[in-house]
């Protein structure tokens, strides 16, 4: 099973002049198990929405704002680093839809045929949607279809959290799910929808990758995480994937020609897209 994770990320766009640029290698602590990266006295921030992060096991779509304005570099408890995580400058949890993780399990995977078969291509489609249906209306809603095989697939029911008939993310929705998962909200704290809105009026940069997970495993997408919590737990199991999987040594080992074609990519009016 390839553990590399396949995302589109959108991530706040700002045009500097007239500045310095500056090695981050104050304080430089490497990493144990990535000779590529490490932590050192600065960070930087920015709103983002993953668009789309997944594999052939999972997916999901998240929001992270910031309290912060535009690209900002942190040090110190502004960073949110270790145990200092809801303290930062963003909101790092963000809030998500994970079909599986919302009580969903038989809507996406490989072979399924009550919704996306990710043995085959298909297309996904996010859409943004304002309080007032214009495009200078404050962001009130985030919505996902799919479209494979020539049909339109709506995105999967929520099962639980008391609004059943979702299928979208929304501050309610947000604050519904860090409720029955026990989560700090700090996607609220950190401005919710209204902050995500603002930052996407701004400008985001689309940045698409293929990459494996070095902090957690890719556990939180596919599989049971925290790992201190038992699968049992609501918002716990975020897939089939298990516990001790995902190691990047392994998934680097086992599909080392791991590739991903992006392609069709659209920007427009709602339902104009696919």
């Amino acid at each position: 099973m390839v553990r590399y994770a396949l995302i589109l990320k959108a991530y706040f766009s700002t045009i500097f002049a007239d500045y310095e640029i500056q090695a981050n290698v104050i304080d430089w602590e490497p990493s144990d198990s990535d000779i590529n990266s490490g932590t050192g006295k600065y960070g930087t921030c920015c709103d983002e929405v993953d668009i789309w992060e997944a594999n052939s096991i999972s997916t999901a779509y998240t929001l992270h704002p910031c309290t912060s304005e535009g690209q900002t570099r942190c040090e110190g408890m502004d960073c949110g680093d270790r145990d200092q995580r809801y303290q930062g400058i963003c909101d790092k949890d963000g809030c998500d839809f994970n079909p599986y993780r919302l009580g969903n399990t038989t809507f996406y995977g490989p072979s399924i045929t009550t919704g996306i078969d990710t043995s085959k291509k298909f297309t996904v489609v996010t859409q943004f949607i304002t309080t007032d249906g214009t495009d200078s209306g404050d962001l009130a809603e985030v919505r996902r279809i799919y479209v494979q095989d020539g049909r339109i697939i709506q995105n999967s029911k929520i099962q639980m959290l008391g609004v059943d008939e979702t299928d979208s993310l929304t501050d309610g929705v947000c604050t519904a799910a860090k409720t029955a998962f026990g989560d700090n909200n700090d996607f609220k704290t950190k401005g919710g929808m209204s902050k995500m809105g603002a930052a996407l009026k701004k400008g985001m940069v689309l940045v698409l990758s293929l990459w494996d997970d070095h902090s957690a495993n890719m556990l939180w997408l596919d599989s049971d995480y925290p790992l201190d919590k038992d699968s049992t737990e609501p918002g716990v199991s975020r897939g089939t994937c298990s516990r001790d999987s995902g190691k990047p040594t392994d998934v680097e080992a086992n599909s080392p020609d791991a590739q991903v074609t992006y392609s069709n990519i659209r920007f427009g009016a709602l339902d104009s897209t696919y």
